[in-house]
């Protein structure tokens, strides 16, 4: 029996569809893995800002492209994982999808 019958006489909601319960459960869990992968890609951003500071006080203002190129690709990245975070999207981010 799906629905059943409270005191007032509405009809309740039965328990879910277990295969729902499931996939959130695994979207849960694939969230609290990409918020850690998130975590370490702030710490790696924030290295890399560092290094491309200095650099450009070394070279005269002159950027590192690779740093450049790697920081584009990280911010697509994190882009991709904040919109699956935020059930914007059902695509994992890379490793689970392309990365740009």
């Amino acid at each position: 029996m799906s629905k059943s019958k409270g005191d007032s006489g509405f009809a309740l909601n039965g328990p879910r569809e277990g295969k729902a319960w499931e996939n959130l459960a695994m979207r849960l869990l694939w969230m609290v893995v990409i918020s850690v992968m998130l975590g370490v890609a702030h710490t790696v951003l924030t290295f890399v800002r560092i290094i491309q500071f200095i650099i450009m006080l070394v070279a005269g203002r002159q950027l590192n492209k690779s740093l450049v190129d790697f920081g584009t690709t990280l911010g697509i990245w994190i882009a991709k994982a904040t919109r699956y975070r935020t059930v914007a999207s059902d695509v994992r981010p890379w490793p689970w999808s392309e990365l740009a």
